[in-house]
């Protein structure tokens, strides 16, 4: 969609209204106008010279709650701005904010009633404008790659790109948020970097529509990255990741498979993001390589893989003598798994006798066990022996993460 189409059809809708037009990008960036009518006011007129809202003026505008209105919303005038009342149309496509259509108000029209009345009378005009930036609004668009290349920026602790978004409208009053990590679980063909970093955008993009507590995903060649309001509940979040999976196999030409959600501590500070995104990243990490912790796992929930995820920190097994021992020992790989179990399941010879991929009897669980205490001449449900072969295990499973 080219920007000479959404100029027509920003005109096209002028000339229903038969006032003054401007449309805008969630930034607050100018994207097109109508010709000069008869009213217009300094905010207007600053607005198309500058082509970005000033803070004052935007301030003013987001406190009429405007960034997550779904229908046209009233702004009276602000004669300290020197801005006459309006109203602002949220564009919505698909359940996507897109953008704002602001209708600036005649002078000598008191309220906004005539307008809210017309806007009802164009809403197939609207929707089609909508559509239009939606489409604009794409991975593919310049405007796009440049905010997620930003936001991941400031991700990786960039200063300059933690305060550009800190400073982006749409963020302002959304606060306290969480990052997520969306990571493929799948075991498909090797893709090169360009292309697996524009299916993880498209993808997060698409899987979030009309998800309002999302409010910015970004992707790169290994994940994808997602900005939430700390508010997100279970059931978007599981939607959130229903979506991914099928929008990754469709839009990559493969079949479906699970894929996994890290969830970072909440942030109040936006400086806060590199942290954040250090958190989500370690909680996919964990739960790829350690299916008991689940498919949405949070960084508050990784026990022991939050100490083996400190920067700089690298814990090898075979510093553990047991762990050492025992894995020379155990050549038919028939003990270490029964012994990790059993110490994720809080020495439940019950469960581990359940557990699907084992299919043992309770008397082999205590057998196995009985032989592992004949080996190394120790308890292994004993107090220090304990944790130091848990660690141990847990620290293999960690080895084996993706590089993220």
């Amino acid at each position: 969609m080219t920007a000479a189409d959404i100029d027509q059809a920003v005109v096209i809708i002028a000339a229903h209204l038969g006032r003054a037009l401007s449309l805008e990008d969630l930034d607050g960036g100018l994207l097109a106008y109508s010709a000069h009518r008869p009213t217009a006011d300094r905010v207007r007129t600053n607005f198309l010279l500058s082509k970005l809202v000033p803070p004052d003026v935007s301030a003013w505008q987001l406190s009429h709650g405007i960034a997550t209105a779904v229908k046209p919303v009233p702004v009276p005038a602000n004669s300290d701005l020197g801005m006459l009342g309006r109203v602002c149309v949220p564009l919505l496509a698909r359940g996507f904010r897109v953008g704002y259509l602001w209708v600036l108000q005649l002078d000598d029209e008191q309220t906004p009633e005539s307008i809210l009345h017309e806007l009802g009378i164009i809403r197939p005009e609207l929707d089609a404008l909508a559509e239009m930036l939606l489409n604009r609004s794409s991975a593919d668009s310049n405007g796009r790659l440049a905010s997620e290349g930003q936001f991941l920026a400031a991700c990786l602790g960039d200063r300059d790109a933690v305060v550009a978004v800190g400073g982006w409208p749409c963020l302002h009053g959304r606060g306290p948020w969480r990052l997520a990590t969306l990571l493929e679980r799948g075991d498909n063909v090797q893709r090169n970097p360009a292309e697996s970093g524009l299916l993880h955008r498209l993808s997060a993009l698409h899987a979030t529509l009309g998800i309002d507590t999302v409010l910015f995903s970004a992707g790169t060649e290994t994940h994808a990255v997602l900005l939430l309001h700390d508010e997100i509940d279970g059931f978007d979040q599981s939607e959130v990741l229903r979506r991914f999976e099928l929008e990754v196999a469709r839009r990559g030409g493969q079949v479906a498979a699970p894929a996994l959600l890290g969830l970072s501590e909440p942030f109040t500070d936006l400086r806060g993001l590199p942290g954040a995104y250090a958190e989500a990243r370690s909680a996919v990490q964990a739960a790829r390589v350690d299916a008991q912790l689940g498919r949405v796992v949070s960084f508050r929930a990784l026990g022991v893989y939050q100490f083996l995820a400190v920067v700089g920190r690298e814990v090898s097994a075979f510093e553990s003598s047991l762990f050492s021992e025992l894995r020379d020992l155990d050549r038919n790989g028939e003990l270490l798994p029964v012994l990790e179990l059993l110490y994720d399941k809080d020495g439940s010879v019950a469960e581990v006798a359940e557990h699907l991929h084992l299919h043992l009897h309770r008397t082999s669980v205590y057998n196995r066990l009985g032989r592992i205490r004949s080996l190394l001449g120790v308890d292994p449900l004993g107090g220090h022996a304990r944790l130091e072969l848990h660690l141990a295990l847990k620290a293999v499973r960690w080895a084996g993460r993706p590089r993220l």
